[in-house]
């Protein structure tokens, strides 16, 4: 007797019921009788709409000749409409209890957002810090306040909310975006003093440090995950939101689609991450469809909080005490870079940094250079200490 397994995935703009099973006339046949079935060529299988009656024909239609196994299928749904629910109530905490100009500053603040093409972390920050001053506000329209009365609101800020430099930093930035750019009030801010930021020093890992975090993880995908990020210096957002087409074997070229600022770049791929990717994909039940790393849903990409929880994890496991998160990865890929005497102008361009605050200088250095420079993580694996 057959097994059908049954998968949702987005497909072609629409979220379709696809269904595996080995290779059988008469369920193909069967499946090809059910309204709305479809065969996609390049996935090389049938596919239903999400529909309740769909699956009901499905499993009395082939009863005599396969099982239908719908617990993925019923574990996707629910991850859905957890989903779904979660977005509702966002959507509903943005227009609770403004005063109905605030409400409009709001829409139009937003619609400004998406005009600019902000990046969608960039929209998520704005968005939230500009909301939590119109809530502040009560009943005061936001289009009336002065500067003094916005610079009282920012001395509120840090004396009763006691908020961080960087968070205030985040809500000025937002605020400028609306008098300045929605309301078209020129240089509106110039006079609003900026609090100083703190010069911190990156926090990075030791080559011991980072043999004992490889190894603390026995799930394959979680080590690949970690590999990527420190053998290329990759910010989380980067990491998770890589496709399989962006890894170019042939060059050994990881492609980073419009990353920080929008701005596309190459990093060297290491022969010791590739093995390990292939390792993984090979090893993996449920075959990534878009992105090199996905979550529970196929198509959709792994979370950038999932693979925090992953170095987490991986930390404390391996009893790596520093204060260090999952960006320190890239910190220490291009501490290390510098250790080994890699020219600062290179190690910029393979970080994707603008200026002369990030890399100390801006060097425009050609492509075809960067792939020939090794990455740290091949040097540690020399050794035989890391386990894959």
């Amino acid at each position: 007797m057959q097994t059908i397994e049954l998968s949702i995935q987005h497909h072609n703009g629409s979220y379709r019921i696809f269904t595996y099973f080995g290779y059988h006339r008469g369920i193909n046949q069967i499946i090809k009788s059910i309204s709305g079935a479809k065969y996609s060529t390049s996935k090389k299988a049938w596919h239903l709409p999400v529909l309740k009656e769909a699956v009901v024909q499905l499993s009395v239609k082939t009863k005599d000749i396969a099982v239908v196994d719908t617990s993925r299928l019923k574990q996707q749904l629910e991850a859905l409409k957890k989903d779904a629910r979660n977005k509702e109530s966002r959507t509903t905490a943005t227009t609770e209890n403004l005063l109905p100009s605030n409400q409009f500053a709001f829409d139009q603040y937003i619609q400004t957002l998406v005009l600019q093409q902000k990046a969608e972390s960039t929209i998520k920050t704005y968005k939230n810090e500009f909301l939590q001053y119109l809530k502040h506000l009560k009943n005061h329209p936001a289009n009336e306040m002065d500067l003094n009365r916005i610079k009282n609101y920012f001395t509120y800020c840090f004396t009763t909310l006691n908020l961080s430099v960087p968070t205030v930093y985040n809500r000025i930035n937002a605020l400028k975006l609306y008098y300045e750019v929605v309301l078209g009030r020129e240089k509106f801010f110039i006079e609003l003093p900026r609090p100083k930021r703190a010069l911190t020093l990156p926090r990075v890992l030791g080559e011991n440090e980072l043999t004992r975090l490889f190894n603390a993880l026995p799930n394959l995908k979680h080590k690949a995950i970690l590999f990527t990020a420190y053998s290329a210096g990759l910010r989380v957002s980067e990491v998770t939101a890589m496709q399989l087409t962006h890894v170019d074997s042939d060059r050994m070229q990881l492609f980073i689609k419009c990353a920080k600022g929008k701005k596309d770049r190459y990093a060297s791929l290491s022969p010791v991450v590739l093995d390990i990717l292939r390792a993984y994909i090979r090893q993996a039940k449920i075959k990534p469809l878009k992105y090199v790393f996905e979550g529970q849903q196929p198509g959709v990409r792994y979370s950038t909080r999932s693979a925090q929880k992953v170095f987490e994890a991986a930390k404390n496991k391996a009893g790596i005490t520093k204060e260090i998160t999952f960006h320190g990865l890239r910190h220490s890929f291009a501490t290390h870079l510098l250790e080994k005497g890699i020219d600062v102008k290179f190690i910029q361009e393979l970080l994707g940094h603008f200026d002369i605050k990030t890399t100390m200088r801006y060097i425009h250095v050609r492509k075809e250079q960067l792939v020939n420079i090794v990455s740290p993580i091949d040097d540690i694996f020399k050794k035989g200490n890391i386990n894959w």
